[in-house]
């Protein structure tokens, strides 16, 4: 089954415009909840609520992973507030919430948590990997993974 490549068009049956608002954006070393980010983010307008959850994975570039732990420059959470709010500002979205997690993690832990409301699904799945890739290439946070076979590895920026 081949998806369409449909553009999306702006929605002219609002009747207001998209909030925009940023209500997370911050690090932390507390465990995430994604259930928590998509309700910051309910609105009326809403039509669509999109989560998103990066977590460790067991495995990276054919070795096994044990764990992983997350290194974020001070400046980390002003510069995850300044992308955020810089990639809403241009996508029809009424509310986001993002939080990356630094410190040690488990295999299964939840290391990026986000969610996105709009008022249609395309416009919020297309933001919240937006999103992600925007953090992922401007965040200064590095990973360490932990491997299966005893040794360890930095990987660039998260």
């Amino acid at each position: 089954m081949t998806l369409p490549d449909v553009p999306s068009p702006r929605d002219s049956s609002r009747i207001v415009p998209p909030r925009r608002a940023v209500v997370r954006a911050t690090v932390t070393t507390d465990p995430l909840d994604v259930d928590e980010h998509a309700r910051l983010v309910d609105d009326p307008a809403a039509g669509a609520v999109v989560t998103f959850a990066g977590v460790v994975r067991d495995h990276d570039g054919g070795r096994g992973v044990t764990g992983i732990e997350y290194v974020g420059h001070p400046d980390a959470a002003d510069v995850l507030a300044r992308v955020v709010a810089e990639a809403v500002a241009d996508l029809d979205v009424d509310a986001v919430a993002v939080t990356h997690r630094l410190g040690p993690l488990a295999v299964g832990e939840c290391a990026l948590a986000l969610a996105v409301s709009s008022a249609h699904r395309r416009e919020a799945f297309e933001a919240a990997a937006a999103l992600v890739d925007a953090v992922k290439e401007h965040l200064p946070v590095w990973k360490r993974q932990d491997l299966a076979d005893g040794g360890e590895e930095w990987v660039g920026s998260a």
